[in-house]
């Protein structure tokens, strides 16, 4: 999988790059949060890992920018948020799953597999995004 890793924690990003890469996964590290989508608009990841806690946009917030800005690509929120209000609040954001700190490694990589084999669900929609343009094949129209 190619994973763009959004943690800006040396200690966190050190040991999340080296087991995903040691279990053969591309990753690709962001520390800021306001530099997220910009990224994952150039660039096709197959799963964005996304911190709350991060200098610039918040993870929420980059979320949230993320499904706004068309961007299906499935997100696992690692956070040690814990509470069930910031949970929820995370998967009301538009995150596909929320694993709290500390946690299992085993256990990360259970829920990516786990969020590949979802695939993406916003292609379900049909609508099609390029710039400012949207286009809606089933309905006919073009949007700018």
């Amino acid at each position: 999988m190619r994973i763009l890793l959004v943690e800006d924690d040396p200690k966190i990003s050190s040991f999340l790059l080296r087991g995903l890469r040691e279990d053969q996964h591309l990753v690709e590290l962001v520390t800021d949060g306001s530099l997220v989508t910009e990224l994952a608009t150039a660039e096709e990841y197959d799963a964005i890992l996304l911190d709350i806690m991060l200098p610039g946009l918040d993870g929420f917030q980059v979320c949230r920018q993320l499904r706004d800005h068309g961007i299906d690509t499935p997100v696992l929120v690692i956070s040690a948020r814990d509470r069930v209000a910031d949970r929820v609040h995370g998967l009301d954001c538009g995150a596909d799953d929320y694993l709290v700190k500390p946690f299992a490694f085993d256990e990360l990589l259970a829920r990516l597999r786990a969020i590949a084999r979802r695939g993406r669900s916003r292609h379900q929609s049909g609508l099609l995004h390029y710039g400012p343009l949207e286009v809606d094949p089933a309905a006919h129209t073009a949007t700018v």
